[in-house]
């Protein structure tokens, strides 16, 4: 049996189990389920999560795999990933070391954020805004010359 085989066989199983168990969420209805929740059973609806987690984690495994499987075969990508994957980093490492500040925060929970703590959170904003400009600026400039190649 070949492996095209087994994953479809897979799918249906877990196709199958969610069109059941969405018949039996279904057929209870919305207020015994959040009755059923506010006591802390879940018993009606965790099934259908657990399968969802099921199909997510398949899916992940294999986008890691064929991924992996990708960058090992085709030199060129592996080349092309660890540039940006470099120039990720190093934007990170700008963030961190030239615009984030950090300042020991009280929380709503009264607990602090440290100093540490800030300064990471600082920095993820600015890799963000750095990371849309780039984005933006990637799309313009891409829109720019297929305008000018017409």
């Amino acid at each position: 049996m070949n492996l095209h085989k087994i994953l479809k066989i897979v799918a249906a199983v877990l196709g199958l189990a969610g069109i059941i168990f969405l018949i039996r969420i279904i057929n209870e209805g919305d207020e015994a389920i959040k009755a059923a929740a506010e006591m802390g059973d879940t018993a009606i609806v965790e099934p259908m999560a657990i399968v969802a987690y099921i199909i997510m984690g398949i899916t992940l495994l294999f986008v890691l795999v064929f991924v992996l499987k990708n960058l090992f075969t085709n030199t060129a990508t592996l080349k092309n990933t660890l540039v940006g994957v470099g120039a990720f980093v190093i934007l990170a490492l700008i963030c961190y070391f030239a615009f984030a500040q950090g300042v020991e925060t009280p929380l709503r929970d009264g607990e602090v954020l440290s100093a540490n703590g800030s300064k990471m959170v600082g920095a993820g904003l600015y890799m963000f805004y750095f990371l849309v400009l780039i984005a933006g600026g990637a799309m313009l400039f891409s829109g720019v010359k297929k305008m000018m190649n017409k």
